[in-house]
């Protein structure tokens, strides 16, 4: 049992790591890219420029979110 639950351990450190809201955007922005390829065959050359910037975004958000309180 200990292995198991070390293994999922690393895991979460590994997904979720220090900040759960960076982990969300990513799954979010990857979710989301591959419905608009999947529905709307937009090509990859310009989808993922796009969701380099929604990642971006996303990442400026989480530390800005992070940084208000100080």
């Amino acid at each position: 049992m200990g292995f198991i639950r070390g293994f999922g351990q690393f895991w979460y450190d590994l997904v979720i790591g220090d900040d759960w809201k960076i982990a969300v955007a990513v799954v979010t922005t990857l979710a989301l890219g591959t419905v608009v390829l999947l529905a709307f065959a937009v090509p990859e050359a310009v989808l993922t420029p796009v969701l380099g910037v929604c990642l971006m975004a996303a990442f400026v958000i989480a530390l800005r979110i992070d940084v208000r309180d100080r």
